[in-house]
């Protein structure tokens, strides 16, 4: 039985790795380890807790002795690291707390990997530390072209380049201590249990409270986009399948820009929900700073190594996707009940 320890479980593309991996093997453990911060819930883990292959611990992965308990406690065999700050605004606005969670807890759950797997300079078979990281780590794209794997590395937000610091580490230890690792780098992924500061879950929520759509600039910034069931599949087969050391993009070849997403969001909830949800609604404001103008994901290579392609066309993710908020609204109401600003105001008084 392989161990996994998940780090960020409990957040939006980690709860949705958790129920994929626990639906889908019978004879995995996997530790769900989460700080619960505003974007960590687990109300989206309703589902798995009962199951006895199943562990949830609260907790920081820049805790150093925490996290080294749990390896000691656990023979983990995967570490699949999800947990970051992820908000490019708010990463503007405090990046220490950026570079604290994403560069130094990475190098915290490194280094305990490290020493639970090392044994006199060789490693333990079967073990192997994935990094989940983000298309924004190189950059902007033009009108034309795509990311690819050496793509060299050009950040332009605190996000970004704590990311982009965070692989740096990892590529490290894989080059210096000869760690087991990869690295996946994924487009923006949409679905169930978004926290709604991202857009397409905040564009539902306002849209149902007639509350005004802020879009950025003239709203023609680009996006590939992946429904977040592909990336788990994806993650899924680097772990089992990825080579040692290899980097591997996860994109959707859905590209649209930020209004179109507005519009269609709009559409659909014009037409399935209340008529006086319009492009009305539709508000232009200034443009983020270091706002990147496109991405685009070339996922040719894990493709042709591992079979891997998205599965979910964007016209079938994005009519799923809106139907999951509008039957979970409750779920919306509590994640959107203040708790949000509060940790982001403690967070900052601690500085």
């Amino acid at each position: 039985m392989k161990t996994y320890l998940v780090t960020g479980g409990a957040g939006f593309i980690g709860s949705n790795f958790v129920h994929y991996m626990l639906n889908k093997y019978e004879d995995i453990k996997l530790i769900n380890f989460d700080k619960l911060t505003y974007a960590g819930n687990l109300e989206n883990l309703k589902a798995v807790e009962g199951k006895a292959n199943y562990v949830f611990v609260q907790g920081d992965i820049c805790d150093k002795e925490l996290v080294e308990g749990l390896f000691e406690k656990y023979d983990i065999d995967y570490v699949v690291n999800f947990a970051a700050e992820s908000h490019v605004d708010r990463s503007i606005k405090m990046p220490e707390i950026f570079a604290q969670t994403n560069v130094l807890g990475t190098v915290t759950l490194l280094n305990a990997a490290k020493k639970a797997w090392e044994v006199n300079g060789s490693w333990k078979e079967g073990k192997k530390f994935l990094q989940v990281s983000t298309d924004e780590v190189y950059g902007s794209l033009g009108n034309t072209g795509y990311f690819t794997e050496t793509t060299p590395l050009d950040p332009h937000s605190p996000y970004s380049s704590s990311k982009t610091g965070a692989d740096l580490m990892v590529k490290a230890y894989a080059d210096t201590y000869k760690m087991p690792v990869n690295i996946t780098r994924c487009s923006n992924n949409y679905g169930p249990y978004q926290f709604p500061e991202k857009l397409i879950p905040l564009l539902i929520n306002n849209c149902l409270n007639k509350r005004t759509l802020p879009v950025y600039g003239d709203g023609l910034n680009v996006r590939d986009w992946l429904y977040v069931e592909d990336h788990c599949k994806a993650i899924d087969m680097v772990i089992n399948n990825g080579k040692l050391g290899e980097v591997y993009n996860v994109g959707g070849h859905n590209e649209r820009t930020n209004i179109q997403i507005v519009k269609t969001v709009i559409a659909y909830l014009n037409e399935s929900v209340d008529k006086e949800i319009t492009e009305a609604l539709i508000k232009y404001v200034e443009d983020r700073k270091g706002h990147d103008r496109r991405y685009g994901i070339d996922p040719e290579k894990i493709k042709n190594e591992l079979g891997w392609y998205p599965e979910t066309t964007f016209e079938v993710g994005i009519k799923k996707t809106i139907q999951w908020y509008l039957d979970n609204q409750e779920w919306m109401k509590h994640v959107t009940s203040g708790e949000y600003q509060n940790y982001y105001d403690k967070m900052y008084e601690g500085k």
